[in-house]
């Protein structure tokens, strides 16, 4: 094991050349996609493995800074053991190693430097001896055998490594850790199975923690908390199931349209209905054959005298029944293109049932089944003259919905890595739990290399997510502009919660592949976190975009 301080020597030394090599690749990669010095766009689409493969090195590059900021956080708060050492000493020396050998974007596209335009030996010049001291001394057998004997020695569910975060957001953490695990996870996998709504008990038990206007202001009845504690508590939640954590970010995301959009009046009417619980909202975005195309949208609002008349087909409305406002978005100018004819709208709609999902005139819509990410239901939804009052055009002025939209992109995109964070963290646990319980050869489990190694990695990345989204969310509470630390939490905590439940079901053997096993869901459920929110390779677009407009 690498002593402290010759740890925290090598990692700073290594974040300066990593940052070196990503100009360099950024400078590389601009230099093919760019006429007249600005990116052009079908070079850019031309060469999109580099430009996606820049985000990727970026992300690594932000990964590496958030491990060794946290580590020195810890250490100054006196929380840096032994435990917080293996997982940095192995986090940094396995995505160092990845860096110079090969980011695994998917499982079956590995970025190399090459792919960037950067050579061999141009390459070299930044594995200097703070990166190979790294990458010699950090992700060691050694090192894994003694923190997977950490590990199976921690308290049962426990979170492996401090989270660096101060005593509220731990009460914050432990309180929804106490509802989830007595309210939730003992019936997750049973609603799963069957397909059921998360019970409106449930649903009543999160308003009464106030997990609806968590960051609403206090002076519409919120508790008008940060976006890090949005993390802790959709992380949590998520962790006992994937569904619950979701529910609070509908409404966070309705609210922060309203709060940035909306008038006073709109202001005043909705968001403490929507802090209380007493209504639920759903996001009405996406449409079929558009996906993240929103300026190919089509679903039109007429406005005809007080109301406005919406037509057209809306699809993948993630718990659309019973909510009681839609955040709608339509054109309503067919002669603006693109983006500049969208609307947004507050829709109210009576709540359904499975029975008469949509009582409302001009309403209608059926099922999506799908294999994970239940509890709330995906349904198609088709307007035929449905009837919303002009006075709930969000903010009053047409043309302004993919503008208000974009506002809240940051935020959901931080929301949906800290879920992604808390699938992985279910994986590891139930991978952990099986391990140590599975007895075959005379041992459990846990105590063969191989499926020790995959528990070691499962925390390791868990960790560096979990860093990464605290990160962002810590920045969007600063008022910072944050959207590339946002997509880079999501990019990278959409793949770990992937590979965390992909090798939990390994570790399950042939019990992971069968229903009963919640290891099964959560495979299922960890699929969705890299194509909501924005897929991944629209995420990496983003990204990479703006790292070659010269964001920063």
């Amino acid at each position: 094991m690498i002593e402290k301080q010759a740890l925290f020597s090598a990692g700073h030394g290594a974040v300066t050349r990593m940052e070196a090599l990503l100009l360099a690749a950024t400078q590389a990669v601009r230099a093919r996609v760019s006429i007249n010095g600005k990116p052009a766009n079908d070079l850019v689409e031309q060469e999109q493995r580099a430009v996606h493969g820049l985000a990727w090195l970026a992300t690594y590059v932000q990964a590496i800074r958030e491990m060794l900021a946290a580590a020195e956080r810890l250490d100054q708060a006196g929380a840096f053991d032994e435990t917080e050492g293996l997982l940095t000493q192995i986090g940094l020396g396995e995505y160092l190693a990845q860096v110079f050998g090969g980011i695994p974007m998917s499982q079956g596209e590995i970025l190399r430097l090459s792919d960037l335009g950067l050579s061999s030996a141009e390459a070299d010049i930044y594995r200097d001896w703070a990166v190979n001291a790294l990458i010699a001394g950090g992700n060691t057998a050694a090192n894994r055998a003694r923190l997977a004997t950490l590990i199976d020695h921690a308290e049962a569910s426990a979170t492996i490594g401090a989270t660096g975060l101060d005593d509220t957001m731990e009460a914050i953490r432990a309180e929804m850790r106490k509802f989830a695990e007595d309210q939730v996870t003992p019936h997750a996998h049973g609603w799963h199975l069957r397909n059921e709504y998360i019970p409106l008990d449930v649903i009543k038990g999160l308003s009464d923690l106030g997990v609806f206007g968590l960051t609403i202001p206090e002076e519409f009845g919120g508790m008008g908390l940060g976006k890090v504690a949005m993390c802790v508590v959709s992380e949590e939640l998520s962790r006992a199931y994937i569904g619950v954590g979701s529910l609070g970010t509908r409404s966070e995301i309705a609210a922060e349209l309203i709060m940035g959009g909306g008038t006073k009046e709109q202001q005043e009417k909705y968001l403490p209905k929507i802090a209380s619980g007493e209504i639920l909202p759903t996001a009405v975005f996406t449409e079929p054959n558009t996906g993240s195309d929103l300026a190919s949208l089509r679903t039109r609002a007429v406005r005809e005298g007080d109301v406005y008349k919406v037509t057209g087909n809306k699809t993948w409305i993630t718990h659309p029944v019973r909510a009681d406002i839609m955040t709608l978005l339509t054109r309503t100018n067919p002669d603006e293109p693109g983006y500049k004819g969208l609307s947004m709208f507050i829709a109210e709609k009576p709540r359904g049932t499975d029975a008469e999902p949509f009582p409302a005139k001009g309403m209608s819509g059926g099922e999506i089944e799908v294999l994970g990410y239940r509890g709330m239901k995906e349904y198609e939804i088709a307007f035929d003259g449905f009837e919303v009052p002009a006075a709930n055009l969000l903010g009053l002025e047409e043309g302004q919905g993919f503008k208000q939209l974009m506002q809240t992109f940051e935020s959901a995109r931080i929301q949906t890595a800290a879920r992604a964070v808390g699938v992985a963290q279910s994986a590891l646990d139930l991978g952990l739990r099986y391990a140590k319980e599975r007895i075959q050869f005379g041992k459990a489990l846990i105590h063969f290399p191989r499926v020790a190694d995959k528990i070691v990695m499962m925390a390791v990345e868990v960790h560096i997510a979990r860093q990464i989204t605290y990160f962002a969310g810590n920045a969007k509470d600063q008022g910072r502009r944050c959207d590339l630390e946002a997509g880079m939490a999501k990019l990278l905590g959409a793949r770990v919660a992937w590979a965390a439940a992909d090798n939990a079901l390994q570790i399950h053997g042939g019990n992971g592949f069968a229903q009963e096993y919640p290891i099964s869901r959560v495979l299922c459920d960890a699929r969705i976190l890299n194509i909501f929110e924005g897929a991944a390779e629209i995420q990496a677009q983003v990204i990479g975009r703006r790292l070659l407009e010269g964001g920063n």
